[in-house]
């Protein structure tokens, strides 16, 4: 099902309203949409979902190098990838700013903003936001957690407070890998993604 989504451009323009359709996100159960196709990484190799991914699942995460909730969340976001890759889980980060493409979010940022990191995981061009589309993911960060079978069992924010770190009640990601690793059902299996829309051409 597609649902409409309005994008506002700036005032001095505001009479030129642009409406682009926008995938539902993929509903829990679901498996990884194109789960073979390559995508280039920082590194200039070329990585697919499967081969991201490792024993006990896949960490996907829609992420970018500007979002005011990118640069928040960095510390946090760096911290559940080395938890991911310590438990056995892949870690992939998909930059799908395809309108931003030349400038902030271009291939050689990305590349810059992963080493200022020290990014240890794939930081990957989703090119022309198609994965983006597969997922239905709509904002930066956004997170899909995978378990071995390349089924989806999370969706949604890092923790239950993207906006103050220091207010964090729940780590949802760090509790679903947790329950995903021992065979347990994931008790919070959504939550609410808070951040900057993804930045696709229209």
């Amino acid at each position: 099902m597609k649902k409409i989504v309005f994008s506002a451009l700036p005032l001095i323009a505001i009479a030129a309203i642009t409406l682009f359709s926008v995938n539902d996100p993929l509903p829990i159960g679901a498996t990884i949409p194109k789960a073979d196709q390559k995508m280039k990484d920082v590194s200039g190799n070329l990585v697919s979902f499967n081969e991201a991914k490792m024993k006990n699942g896949l960490l996907v995460m829609f992420s970018c190098n500007t979002c005011p909730y990118v640069i928040k969340n960095q510390e946090r976001t760096n911290e559940i990838s080395n938890y991911a890759l310590k438990n056995n889980v892949g870690v992939i980060i998909l930059n799908s700013n395809e309108a931003y493409r030349n400038n902030e979010d271009s291939y050689a940022a990305m590349k810059e903003y992963a080493a200022d990191q020290k990014y240890k995981w794939h930081y990957v061009v989703d090119q022309n936001s198609v994965m983006a589309d597969e997922f239905g993911a709509n904002r930066t960060p956004e997170c899909f957690l995978f378990d071995n079978t390349n089924k989806l069992v999370y969706h949604g924010a890092i923790d239950d407070n993207p906006s103050n770190a220091s207010a964090v009640g729940r780590k949802h990601l760090a509790s679903a890998i947790d329950e995903m690793k021992s065979g347990k059902s994931v008790s919070v299996k959504e939550s609410k993604s808070v951040g900057c829309s993804i930045k696709r051409n229209k």
